[in-house]
């Protein structure tokens, strides 16, 4: 599935997807400016803004695409360590597949798989519009 992160907030913040597939989606996001905070680490809201993504694609990919669409319906996160630079990558799963809501778990990691965030999102699956 390819996706055109040109002038989207996935290009801004440096989201990498790397891998989607029915049992989860996993992505990797820069920590430097453009995501820390102003006291130097990173930025909740962009672990958040990680979070939706990969939850956001996720159900994307399990929907039927023709006929369905998905959007953000809740999200929360706990942020249990900071981190100043390298990367962090997050770890998709769907815990509920439901035929109008999804939800998903997000497990943001550092490189030595330490967790920096946990968040849980919550998609709706909508009908398209004729």
């Amino acid at each position: 599935m390819e996706y055109n992160v040109e002038n989207t907030l996935l290009n801004s913040l440096g989201i990498d997807i790397k891998s989607i597939t029915n049992d989860g989606v996993v992505a990797t996001m820069p920590v430097d400016d453009r995501t820390r905070q102003p006291f130097g680490i990173l930025h909740g809201g962009a672990s958040v803004a990680l979070a939706e993504t990969v939850a956001s694609i996720g159900a994307y990919h399990l929907i039927d695409q023709e006929t369905e669409m998905c959007v953000g319906l809740e999200i929360n996160a706990n942020h249990i360590r900071g981190k100043q630079d390298g990367t962090v990558t997050a770890h998709a799963v769907p815990v509920h597949r439901g035929k109008t809501t999804m939800v998903w778990e997000i497990k943001i990691v550092d490189e030595r798989e330490s967790l920096i965030c946990i968040s849980r999102c919550t998609m709706a699956v909508l009908k398209k519009k004729a």
